[in-house]
């Protein structure tokens, strides 16, 4: 029983799920022939998602023709937010519905991205099932616009979000988790996935540099150059991870955000919104990643932690979050943080993707 509560973690029942599917293909010159210009070219794509997308009951769907990365989150208001180089999603799944297409008119783009958001309750119990509209879907656009296309990808991205320190504001209630692994979850539930496919599997974190950090901490930020605060938060990030194996992971303070990718699949490349992080989870080598601008003080420091071929198990990554748990524990342990009135907003965020 011991050894099975150890890959059990337990999480708020506040906490809240998400899932998208990005689905991204580069257009040729002989899907753009098919069209009498490139606006003609959207506008009946997007007719034709949109009509499959109903027919399938998937009622959050957006095409992106503009080149944009989108990015997903949760908030009681639905809205959209561009900036140069992404498309930020806010919305609740269990009421916010919209199709969309963000295009540039006659500008022809790169790459053609079909977000689908989840929608109902019970998102990761219904995981499998959405993910098995959007292939139906797919394989329509396939046979009516997209035959003369190279594969597409397809990316699945599941998010469970909370408040690591609930407990210290009252909240009691908690369910336990085993974490399974997408692959063999969709397996189980008869929506079958490539065995060529690529997954990861990750944790991220945020801790708001406040008026109280910066009162703990202001003999090393009395100068203009903070090398010696990022250093200082870098190695009690790295201790607590090297304590307890944790051998992938990241910390960034330089006023970007961090994206994770599988460094068999994708090189990193940062740019003046994001932070691009990759690590190989094949190897036991330690990659423990440190990016921060000594001359920026920010607003906000972001961690990530990976997890890494070794911490999958048959029955799940709960043991690798009670780890990372731990380790946020730790880290927030040096600094001045009160967990009864500030959250911790923890996201564990599982990935797969496969050409199709």
């Amino acid at each position: 029983m011991a050894s099975l509560n150890q890959h059990r973690v337990y999480i708020p029942s506040s906490a809240r799920a998400n899932q998208y599917v990005l689905v991204e293909f580069k257009p040729t010159d002989e899907f753009f022939a098919q069209f009498t210009n490139v606006s003609c070219a959207y506008k009946r794509l997007a007719r034709e998602l949109f009509a499959l997308c109903d027919e399938y009951e998937l009622h959050n769907v957006h095409l992106i023709a503009n080149d944009k990365l989108p990015v997903v989150r949760y908030h009681d208001e639905a809205y959209s937010l561009e900036t140069a180089k992404q498309i930020l999603f806010f919305y609740n799944p269990q009421y916010h519905e919209a199709h969309n297409v963000f295009a540039d008119g006659e500008v022809r783009c790169k790459k053609i991205r079909l977000l689908f958001l989840a929608t109902g309750e019970d998102i990761r119990a219904h995981a499998a099932s959405f993910h098995h509209n959007v292939q139906r879907v797919i394989n329509s656009l396939q046979e009516k616009l997209l035959s003369g296309q190279p594969p597409l990808k397809i990316r699945d991205h599941q998010h469970l979000t909370y408040d690591l320190f609930a407990k210290a504001k009252g909240h009691k209630e908690s369910y336990g988790y085993k974490l399974r692994s997408l692959y063999p979850r969709y397996q189980s539930r008869q929506c079958h996935l490539p065995n060529e496919h690529s997954e990861m599997t990750y944790a991220g974190f945020s801790i708001p540099v406040t008026r109280a950090i910066k009162t703990q901490f202001q003999h090393m930020l009395n100068e203009e150059n903070y090398t010696q605060f990022y250093q200082y938060i870098f190695d009690a990030f790295k201790r607590a991870c090297e304590k307890r194996g944790l051998t992938l992971g990241a910390f960034i303070a330089n006023g970007t955000r961090p994206i994770v990718r599988n460094s068999n699949i994708d090189n990193a490349q940062s740019n003046s919104e994001l932070q691009k992080l990759t690590f190989d989870c094949s190897t036991e080598q330690v990659q423990l990643q440190q990016y921060w601008d000594a001359n920026q003080l920010v607003d906000a420091l972001h961690f990530v932690i990976a997890a890494a071929d070794k911490d999958k198990h048959d029955i799940g990554y709960g043991k690798f979050m009670n780890q990372v748990q731990s380790a946020i524990n730790e880290v927030t342990d040096e600094l001045a943080f009160n967990p009864t009135r500030q959250d911790l907003r923890v996201r564990f965020y599982q990935h797969i993707n496969y050409q199709y």
